[in-house]
């Protein structure tokens, strides 16, 4: 069977279901990188940080940051997964990264927001 009609198939049984298993099937192995801890969104990486307390639309441009990052680093976008927002609700597309990413380090040093986790040695470098 091709690919296109293994794809076509998993989003006619993906129709069929919950909302939350739709997107999860969506998402596909992304969403199980997730879950296992080999890939991050950029919420998790400040919730470590310990910036969790950041409003969400500093938390939303600190993600542009990373993307914008990440694009010019690599010269392609990174991979998207389905996630729940945390206070809509809402399912929405967002970038998942390596959590070593230098993307994310050179991310914290530009954004004004966040400079403030970085230590003064790394935002030198960066």
């Amino acid at each position: 069977m091709n690919i296109s009609r293994r794809i076509a198939r998993i989003h006619q049984a993906a129709r069929h279901m919950a909302k939350a298993l739709r997107y999860r099937c969506l998402s596909g192995l992304i969403a199980a990188a997730i879950d296992a801890g080999t890939l991050i969104r950029t919420g998790d990486m400040l919730e470590r940080l310990g910036a969790d307390d950041l409003k969400d639309g500093y938390k939303s441009w600190y993600g542009r940051h990373v993307k914008k990052a990440y694009i010019a680093a690599n010269g392609h976008p990174p991979v998207m997964v389905w996630a729940q927002h945390r206070t809509t609700g809402r399912w929405i597309h967002v970038a998942a990264y390596s959590p070593l990413d230098r993307a994310l380090f050179v991310a914290l040093a530009s954004y004004k927001q966040t400079r403030h986790l970085v230590a003064s040695d790394f935002a030198e470098c960066a």
